[in-house]
């Protein structure tokens, strides 16, 4: 086994840690997903974190880290930078034992995310542009109040915690051979790490990150801890800009492979889980799925965890991706057409629509759009279609009986 470990963790550490959790939790699910299966090749299975009563595994390390604070510190009270899901761990914890829990959060944090922090009586105070940012305000509050700071990952309680969904898949999936799970920071990552690689290192570990966040990735691969300028993906809850040296050492000997997905990717994967698995998850817990196609040789007939780590998402982010989703799917088509400005235009226009088995989702009839000739009109039409044969066939239908059309694909 691999000698780096600056938190001086043990496999005892971890158990210890899952039996402290397991006064408060349940072991979360674990599924065989059919669709995603075949699609994939493999035995594919879901570590459904999202079903945690914050929806996010981060309530695993908050539990623990609290639970080790002494009765003076639990007096003094906790303080946690978080963009969002380690927030509602450590409120979540902090309320079920009794601490006071104050969370700086970032200034852009999903409003979910802010309100069921909220709702789950921690103080809330929004300081920074990024995590780092208002981690740096956290630890400027923490050392003028003297509250306890509760870290999002470079902790050995709170690693140890995040390290106990290792110990559960075992339980429910003695012979997998494949995990794969997103690093932010990297606490889930290295505490699934240092367990798997103690009982069962066999098994392939895969860590991946946004292609807009790759801080960990990078540094993994240049063999030293780097500071991004900046980071851009919609995943907010790994958009970690600076790389903490000890998580770097933890996990640059333990996993197997690191790869990366970009938005898009990670968009259709959120939409595939929906569709698929009838699961909903933020951009850091899809994100494993998404990365998986890149890989599908290397997973043929192997059974692999998937670990759905958060799902909370904002509803209107959600309606985006959808959307977004539907379009590269090409079951959505977005289209402009010139039509004679004459009565019945668009009636035929939509009746040649309807005949071809698409439907209108939304059309805009517009007269005034100065490209357009006095006899024309300019129509902006949203339909939907079964798929991409579909909707090159309902294009070239139109092509042949309307003036000339732009695809928006």
């Amino acid at each position: 086994m691999p000698s780096q470990n600056p938190f001086g963790l043990r496999l005892a550490d971890i158990q210890d840690a899952k039996r402290e959790i397991l006064r408060y939790l349940e072991p979360s699910p674990l599924i065989r997903n059919a669709w995603l299966s075949e699609l994939l090749g493999c035995e594919l299975y879901l570590k459904l974190e999202n079903m945690q009563p914050i929806g996010s595994f981060k309530i695993r390390g908050a539990i623990y880290k609290i639970s080790k604070l002494t009765a003076e510190e639990r007096k003094r009270g906790v303080i946690a930078a978080s963009a969002g899901n380690h927030a509602q761990g450590v409120a979540w914890a902090a309320r079920r034992l009794g601490v006071r829990a104050l969370i700086v959060m970032p200034k852009g944090a999903p409003l979910v995310k802010i309100q069921n922090t909220q709702a789950l009586g921690a103080e809330i105070v929004l300081a920074g542009e990024n995590y780092d940012e208002a981690f740096s305000h956290a630890q400027m509050v923490a050392q003028t109040s003297k509250m306890v700071m509760i870290p999002a990952f470079a902790d050995q309680y709170v690693i140890a915690g995040q390290g106990t969904v290792a110990l559960e898949l075992l339980d429910q999936l003695p012979d997998l051979e494949v995990i794969c799970a997103s690093i932010g920071g990297g606490g889930l990552m290295s505490g699934i790490a240092l367990a798997i690689r103690e009982l069962h290192p066999q098994t392939m570990l895969i860590g991946c990150q946004a292609s807009g966040a790759t801080a960990m990735l990078q540094s993994i691969r240049r063999g030293e801890a780097l500071t991004l300028d900046s980071v851009h993906t919609f995943a907010d809850g790994i958009a970690v800009r600076k790389v903490n040296p000890n998580m770097l050492e933890l996990l640059s000997h333990r996993l197997d492979l690191t790869l990366e997905a970009d938005d898009e990717d990670i968009a259709a994967a959120i939409l595939s889980l929906m569709e698929k698995a009838k699961v909903i998850a933020e951009g850091a817990g899809a994100l494993p799925l998404a990365v998986l196609e890149k890989i599908r040789d290397r997973i043929q007939g192997k059974k692999v965890v998937v670990v759905v780590s958060g799902g909370n998402i904002d509803v209107n982010l959600l309606s985006r991706i959808i959307d977004r989703g539907l379009i590269r799917a090409q079951r959505r088509l977005r289209i402009n057409v010139l039509l004679h400005d004459k009565p019945g235009s668009l009636a035929r226009l939509t009746e040649l629509i309807a005949n071809q088995g698409a439907n209108v989702l939304q059309a805009i009839h517009d007269r005034s759009e100065p490209s357009t000739r006095i006899d024309q009109t300019d129509v902006a039409l949203t339909l939907e279609t079964r798929g991409p044969e579909h909707s090159q066939s309902l294009i070239e239908a139109l092509r042949q009986h309307v003036l000339p059309l732009d695809v928006d694909r």
